[in-house]
């Protein structure tokens, strides 16, 4: 039976997206960016929640113009480096491993000059540069959450 319902065909068409598109080449880093299932994760949870549907939507949506801004990077915007918790607390000494992670997040005005986009990427360790994430780059007043609004219910395919 075919579904209809607006958000599993954008999360399904996310998912086709990351699956044909595992690494991009980023120029910043001269390297490629993997798209693994990390990021597609965290595109839907945040802080072990699920991230609201619209919110969601919001992230699928963007997750083209992602691609395309990693692909044309060359100038950084923030850079972190912090020690994190990484997975589930160990049963037997009750004790969470922490590793060192490193943010890059770079921000883009999409080609119909509507919105600027922020996409961060991640690193765990000595691990690969992953993508991570995809938000509107801006303060959000009224006008403009009227706009992402806009973006969260426009399908993915009309990007």
């Amino acid at each position: 039976m075919y579904n209809k319902d607006p958000y599993l065909i954008t999360k399904n068409k996310s998912k086709e997206i990351f699956e044909k598109h595992k690494q991009i080449y980023c120029p910043y880093f001269n390297q490629n960016i993997i798209l693994n299932s990390d990021g597609f994760h965290h595109l839907q949870f945040s802080c072990r929640r699920e991230r609201n549907r619209r919110e969601q939507l919001l992230k699928f949506n963007l997750l083209p113009l992602a691609i395309s801004i990693i692909k044309k990077s060359g100038t950084l915007q923030e850079y972190r480096k912090e020690l994190s918790p990484v997975g589930k607390r160990s049963q037997k000494e009750n004790m969470t491993i922490c590793k060192m992670m490193e943010y890059w997040s770079f921000v883009a005005i999409n080609d119909n000059k509507t919105i600027k986009i922020r996409v961060v990427l991640r690193r765990v360790g000595n691990g690969n540069i992953i993508f991570w994430s995809v938000m509107p780059a801006m303060k959000l007043k009224t006008d403009t959450l009227n706009r992402i609004r806009q973006l969260a219910d426009k399908g993915i395919e009309d990007q």
